[in-house]
Order: structure tokens, then C-alpha cells, then sequence
């Protein structure tokens, strides 16, 4: 994949108000142009991914596997707020010559669909053939297809939904209950403060991610007689700091604000008439035993979506199946990127 940037001339408007002069958006495509008629596949990245999904969905993306970058015309824009390259609250602030930190305009799920929207005007497609939007991706996905009902042709959504859940926004909320703990955090003067309060974001959002047969399976003390139980301290632990060591806290805190703004249904009368009116082809796909994502509110969708179908994956892992789960879910895709 091909990395790209673009800074934009006018300003950009956020929908919770506020606006922003020459907003960075970095994004990645298959390694030449775009020519008209090329099948686009344009995916939206999760909460803590990146624009190259070759990075982070590599059984999925890449040379000769389903979605090759050779084959269709692939596109992925990092989101608003994430520290990957598009604008986001420790980048520089024109204005004062600092990071922005609690300063960055508050950002809705709806503003990065119009950040998508803008990529995509500038490289020209009028069509998307297929949107996938695994996790968190998939609320982009969502919004999307409401936004532009006309662009978007197929539309793919994985271990995601159409509305926050309470059960997710409390997750939210508890991780930033721990960055606010972090003094380093909340004086808001330094793009590194928060580290602390990251890392035990991160082990909070982790168990969400997961399930307790997933737990049990891979954490369970190798040694019977162990007089403490740490192993999955310790992988808590670790995984804390692997986020910290490529993130930084300001960012996360602004991102899982962006994730509790998600709702199809808002100002459109309700989720249920909103989900009535896509016209896209979609194919909703489930992990079995996702906390965050359950099947159950999608099995309500396939009865209102027009043209839908749903499938659902078996796992032990939660919502981190999406990753793990790859040949069950490729073979449910590959006869729709057969055409």
C-alpha cells in the first residue's frame, strides 16, 4: 500500500462545532493511480489501527490474499484524532504553536465520514464497490451508506453496529475514568503525558475485547502450585505498555469520545427508519461470542436493512475474532468478490 497526505485549503467544520484551518488527513492506497473503472475497495480502520490495513489486517489485505491491492483499487484513511499521520490532539496547533491536547474540536463518527468523503473526491471515484468496515470501522461503514446512499455499491460490516450500547460506553467511560487518574494526564501541557493512564485504559478495553473461555485458555498459570496467580497480570501488563509504546493518551481519550457519538438513528427519526433506508447490498458479520458487539441487536437489523445477509462466526476470542477468525470470515466474502 501507498502512503498519501493531503492538507486542505478551507476549513474544516466539525459537527459538535468548532472548526479547524489545514486539517492533515493521511490515508493509503494500492501502489498506483486510480483509473476509472477500477473495482475500489475502500476500507475503514478500527479504533487503534491504521490507514495501511496491510499492517494490521494482514490475512486479509495484501498480494494474493482476498483483498489484494494489485487486484482492486484499495483505500484507507486514517482517522481524524489518531496519531497515525491525520490531524489529531497532539499535532501542532497554528494558532499557539502547540500540540492542541484538550484543545482539538470535540469529533463525531460523522465527521470522519465527511473526512472519508473528502478523500475520495480527490481521487476521483464516484463508486464504491465494496465498504468494509470491521469494529469500530464498521460505524464509519454504517453512517456511510446513509450519507452517500448512492456511492457506495456493497457494503461489509464486521463485529460492529449501527448505535453505541450503554454496555460499550461504560467500557469508554471506565478507561477514561483511568486516564484522568493520571495526574500527567489532566494537566494537559505535555503530548507524552498519560502514559500510566493508557496503559490501564488499555487493559480495561482488552477484557472487552476478549471472553473468559479466551482468558482461561491461553492465561492460565503453568504452575500448579503458584502461590500468586500473574500470568494474565502480566499479559495485561504487557499489553498496557505495547499501546503506550505507539499511542499516546490524548488521542485514545478523544477517540472513544468519537465512538460514543455513534448513532445511524440520530436526527434521521430513529435507528429503525434509518436502517430501512440503505440502499447499499449488505452483509452483516458476527462474532458469536463478542461482548461489545453481540448478535443479537444485527439480527434485528437484517429484518428492517433491504438487501442484507448475515452470517455469524464461531470463536472463543470475542470481539478480537474479526482478527483471528480469518478463514471462516474470507470464505463468507469470497463470493462477493468473485463478481
Amino acid at each position: 500500500m501507498k502512503e498519501h497526505k493531503i492538507k486542505l485549503k478551507e476549513a474544516f467544520e466539525f459537527e459538535a462545532g468548532g472548526s479547524l484551518e489545514g486539517l492533515d488527513l493521511l490515508y493509503h492506497t494500492s501502489p498506483r493511480e486510480y483509473r476509472e473503472g477500477d473495482t475500489v475497495v475502500w476500507i475503514c480502520h478500527p479504533l487503534t489501527g491504521n490507514s495501511d490495513p496491510e499492517d494490521w489486517w494482514n490475512l486479509m489485505v495484501g498480494k494474493d490474499k482476498l483483498i489484494d491491492p494489485d487486484k482492486y483499487f484499495v483505500v484507507c484513511v486514517n482517522m481524524i484524532c489518531s496519531p497515525y499521520g491525520s490531524s489529531c490532539p497532539t499535532s501542532i496547533s497554528p494558532a499557539t504553536g502547540k500540540p492542541f491536547l484538550f484543545d482539538f474540536p470535540k469529533t463525531t463518527i460523522r465527521d470522519l465520514v465527511k473526512s472519508n468523503i473528502i478523500v475520495r473526491k480527490h481521487l476521483g471515484i464516484d463508486k464504491i464497490d465494496y465498504l468494509i468496515g470491521p469494529s469500530i470501522g464498521g460505524f464509519l461503514a454504517y453512517e456511510w451508506v446513509l450519507i452517500e446512499p448512492d456511492v457506495v455499491e456493497n457494503a461489509i460490516f464486521i463485529a460492529t453496529t449501527y448505535r453505541v450500547s450503554p454496555y460499550l460506553t461504560a467500557f469508554n467511560e471506565s478507561q477514561r475514568m483511568a486516564l484522568r487518574a493520571d495526574a500527567t494526564f489532566m494537566e494537559g501541557t505535555d503530548p507524552e503525558g498519560g502514559k500510566a493512564g493508557l496503559a490501564c485504559a488499555r487493559s480495561i478495553a482488552l477484557i472487552s475485547y476478549r471472553t473468559i473461555d479466551g482468558y482461561n485458555s491461553t492465561q492460565a498459570e503453568q504452575d500448579d502450585d503458584v502461590l500468586f496467580a500473574d500470568r494474565a497480570a502480566s499479559y495485561q501488563r504487557y499489553q498496557g505498555q505495547k499501546l503506550v509504546s505507539r499511542f499516546d493518551a490524548y488521542s485514545y481519550w478523544y477517540l472513544t469520545m468519537i465512538l460514543d457519538s455513534h448513532n445511524i438513528g440520530r436526527g434521521r427519526g430513529g435507528v429503525e427508519k434509518a436502517l430501512s433506508e440503505i440502499k447499499a447490498n449488505c452483509t452483516i458479520i458476527c462474532i458469536n461470542s463478542d461482548i461489545i458487539f453481540p448478535p443479537a441487536p444485527a439480527k434485528k437489523a437484517i429484518d428492517l436493512i433491504p438487501k442484507v445477509v448475515y452470517r455469524e462466526v464461531p470463536s472463543r476470542y470475542g470481539h478480537d475474532g474479526f482478527l483471528i477468525e480469518n478463514d471462516d470470515i474470507v470464505e463468507i466474502l469470497k463470493p462477493l468478490f468473485k463478481k
